[in-house]
């Protein structure tokens, strides 16, 4: 626990007292994510967690949800299937969205997996393959 707390942002504290609703749940998410030895940063005003300098993973808050955004989760297996693209055009970033820290406890074993996957893919030097913008369809259905 002390090598957790000494990787902590304080910038990271500063969000999460901002926090009204999900407060607990990114707690939580924050945990887990120190836990697998990522360094914790503030990227785009959330909490971005790094490996070697690379964004591996975000966490945050929407409306509905809290998430945990991998950058390069299309290239994660999803053994589990909790994966969701969360636009039809994302290309690289998945994210699993969570409502209670019931769900983001029992998921613990697995968020762990994910996270370390995908720290292998940063090891690995792995990168997105994006789509040209003339391959995708339109709102029509239409493509270039």
């Amino acid at each position: 626990m002390n090598q957790q707390i000494n990787r902590m942002n304080p910038r990271v504290d500063g969000y999460l007292r901002k926090c009204k609703q999900w407060q607990e749940e990114l707690q939580k998410l924050r945990t887990i994510t120190l836990d697998c030895q990522l360094t914790e940063e503030v990227k785009w005003r959330v909490p971005c967690y790094t490996f070697q300098g690379k964004n591996v993973l975000f966490i945050g808050r929407l409306k509905e949800s809290c998430v945990l955004s991998f950058v390069k989760g299309a290239l994660l297996k999803d053994a589990s299937g909790i994966l969701v693209q969360q636009t039809e055009n994302s290309q690289s970033v998945r994210v699993i969205r969570f409502t209670t820290v019931q769900q983001i406890v029992e998921l613990e074993p697995v968020l762990k997996a994910y996270i370390n996957e995908a720290i292998e893919v940063e090891k690995a030097g792995l990168k997105v393959k994006f789509k040209k913008p003339s391959e995708f369809q339109d709102s029509r259905g239409i493509s270039d």
